[in-house]
């Protein structure tokens, strides 16, 4: 009978990766929590970190340290600082603009500040109305902006929210909240492009 030496390989190859070192296997994994990383992606990093660039590895490794343990939400906007308060709400001149953008994610901020034409405060949402995932007005902190709405001067509200079905759902739900309180609503339609402007993507809601 012919000898079958394929059958014993994966053995071989789980026992070998089974013996190699905790620490490498516990940084792929940790790796894999990245968006769109997976097991080869992971073990790639890991050694290119390890075997090329081990000073890059510390530096990245104090970085996401200080990152995680220092950055919070501005109690304001809710976008990323190390503040209480971060600097675009802090601004005297953003305060006295009357205009507030509403977008999903503490990104869409960065993408809107690209375009150099936005001079007012922001309010994230964190995401978007899902009410299949038990996400309703509450979870993206629609109460917390309309606490704005009632306590601070804003004339004009720019919904910068996704033009997907969610989006378009919270977009109308936060403009009817505009509404009671009579303050102007426009919505950007499709998105904003670097070094654009803003303005030709607005359109009243």
């Amino acid at each position: 009978m012919k000898a079958d030496f394929h059958a014993p390989f994966p053995i071989v190859l789980s026992f070998i990766i089974m013996q190699g070192s905790p620490l490498l296997e516990h940084l792929i994994e940790n790796l894999r929590c990245l968006p769109g990383v997976g097991p080869k992606s992971a073990q790639r990093m890991a050694y290119h970190l390890l075997q090329r660039n081990r000073s890059g590895g510390m530096n990245l490794a104090r970085a996401l340290t200080e990152a995680m343990s220092k950055i919070g939400h501005c109690s304001h906007c809710r976008d990323f600082t190390e503040e209480e308060v971060c600097n675009i709400c802090n601004n005297p001149r953003r305060q006295n603009s009357g205009l507030l953008c509403v977008v999903e994610m503490p990104a869409d901020i960065q993408a809107i500040e690209q375009t150099g034409q936005f001079s007012g405060r922001y309010f994230v949402l964190m995401g978007h109305l899902s009410p299949l995932d038990g996400i309703g007005p509450r979870e993206i902190g629609l109460d917390l902006l309309q606490k704005r709405l009632v306590e601070e001067s804003f004339h004009e509200v720019i919904l910068a929210t996704n033009p997907t079905v969610e989006g378009d759902a919270t977009a109308n739900y936060i403009a009817e909240i505009c509404r009671q309180h009579n303050i102007k609503v426009s919505r950007i339609a499709h998105g904003i492009p670097v070094g654009g402007n803003l303005r030709p993507l607005m359109a009243p809601h």
